[in-house]
C-alpha cells in the first residue's frame, strides 16, 4: 500500500510514508493513501485527523512549530496521562502509541483513537444542539471535573506525575517565568496582580489530578445528550488544588457582558449556564470552599492572560502555529487582566 497526502493541510516535517509504517507497528492498519487535516482551534500542541481510503480515522498530536519553552508541549507526557485514565470514570481516547522515530518526525507524535462526538468550538457548532443539550453540557462538564479530581493517583500510577508541594506557589513561579519568556510588552498591571496573588494564597487542603486547561473546546460531547464523551488536551495537567481547574474553566467561560471575546464563543448562547451557575454546580457537587474558588478564578484569568500572550508571540514568530479561530490580540490579553483585577477586588484580595 502506498501512502501520500492530498492537497490541503499536512503535518509539518512529517514523512507520511514512514508514518504509515510506524502506525502499523502500533496496530493501526491503514488502507491506501492517507490524508491529514488540522482540526480544532488549539494553538498549543497541534492536532490532526488522519484518514485512509476506507474512511477510517485516527488522531495525531504534535508540539507546535518553532521555538518551544522548556517543559512545555510534552506530548509523550500527555499520552501517559491518557493511558493511565483509560480505566477510570474520566472519558478519554485510547492511545495507540508515541512515535519518537526521527525518520518519521523530528518531534514526538502521539497516535490516538478518533472519538465520535462534537466539539462546540463556536456558534455554528452550538446551533446544531438544542438549548436543553447546551444546559446538559454545563452539568456534564462540572460532573466530569469532579471525576477528574476523584482519580486515585496511586491506583492509576500518576502519584509521581508532578510535585506535591503547594500548588499556588508552583503556579505563580511557573507562569511568572513563562510571562518573562513570552511577553511582547511590559504590563505593570499584570505584575501588580502577580503580587496580589502571591500575598493572598489560600490554604491547600488536598492534592488531586488537575487538568489545567478545562474549557468547552477541550471536551467532546454527545450532540443528543450533552454528555462528555472525551476530555482532550492534557498537556497542562499536573497535581495540585482541584479548585484551580474550575477557576480556569470560569476564566475561559465568556458572557454576553464581557467587553472583549475571542472568536464567536458558543458559551453565550441560550441554554448554557453562566459563570456563577457553573461555579455553584461544582461547589454543590464537591462541597469545596467558595472563597478559595474566587482566588483560583483570579489566578485562572491571570494564567490565561499569560497563555494568550504566548500564543500571540508564537503565531507572530511562525504562521504555521495559527489556528482557524485566529490568535489573541493585545486587547484580549488586556481583557483577561482587567477581569482578573475586577474579580480580585470583589474577593477582597
Amino acid at each position: 500500500m502506498s501512502a501520500g497526502v492530498t492537497t490541503g493541510t499536512s503535518i509539518p516535517d512529517t514523512d507520511l510514508t514512514a508514518l504509515v509504517g510506524w502506525l502499523r507497528s502500533v496496530g493501526v492498519e491503514t488502507s491506501g493513501e492517507i490524508t491529514c487535516s488540522r482540526v480544532g482551534f488549539g494553538q498549543s500542541n497541534l492536532t490532526y485527523t488522519v484518514r485512509d481510503e476506507a474512511g477510517r480515522q485516527w488522531v495525531l498530536r504534535r508540539p507546535p512549530v518553532g521555538h518551544l519553552l522548556a517543559s512545555a508541549h510534552d506530548v509523550a507526557r500527555e499520552a501517559r496521562i491518557l493511558e493511565a485514565l483509560e480505566a477510570t470514570d474520566v472519558p478519554v481516547p485510547h492511545i495507540y502509541g508515541v512515535c519518537e522515530d526521527a525518520a518519521v518526525s523530528p518531534v514526538p507524535l502521539v497516535a490516538m483513537e478518533f472519538v465520535d462526538g462534537a466539539v462546540l468550538t463556536d456558534r455554528s457548532a452550538g446551533e446544531k444542539v438544542s438549548p436543553e443539550v447546551r444546559s446538559a453540557v454545563g452539568a456534564a462538564m462540572t460532573e466530569t471535573l469532579a471525576h477528574i479530581h476523584a482519580v486515585d493517583l496511586d491506583a492509576v500510577g500518576l502519584a509521581d506525575l508532578a510535585s506535591h508541594k503547594p500548588y499556588a506557589q508552583r503556579q505563580l513561579k511557573r507562569w511568572s517565568a513563562q510571562w518573562e519568556k513570552s511577553k511582547t510588552r511590559e504590563r505593570p498591571d499584570l505584575d501588580t496582580l502577580t503580587a496580589r496573588l502571591s500575598d493572598n494564597i489560600p490554604e491547600q487542603h488536598e492534592t488531586t489530578l488537575v487538568h489545567g486547561d478545562f474549557h468547552i473546546r477541550n471536551v467532546m460531547i454527545g450532540p443528543e445528550s450533552g454528555a462528555v464523551s472525551a476530555v482532550l488536551d492534557w498537556e497542562l495537567s499536573t497535581l495540585g488544588d482541584p479548585l484551580a481547574d474550575i477557576g480556569s474553566t470560569l476564566a475561559y467561560w465568556p458572557e454576553r457582558t464581557d467587553a472583549v471575546v475571542l472568536g464567536d464563543p458558543v458559551e453565550v448562547m441560550d441554554g448554557f449556564p453562566d459563570r456563577d451557575q457553573l461555579a455553584q454546580a461544582y461547589l454543590e457537587r464537591t462541597g469545596r470552599d467558595p472563597q478559595a474558588l474566587r482566588y483560583w478564578h483570579v489566578l485562572g484569568l491571570w494564567k490565561v492572560a499569560i497563555i494568550a500572550e504566548g500564543v500571540l508571540r508564537r503565531a507572530r514568530e511562525n504562521p504555521a502555529n495559527r489556528a482557524a479561530a485566529g490568535v489573541p490580540t493585545p486587547a484580549h490579553v488586556d481583557n483577561f487582566v482587567a477581569r482578573a483585577v475586577a474579580v480580585a477586588d470583589e474577593a477582597g484580595l
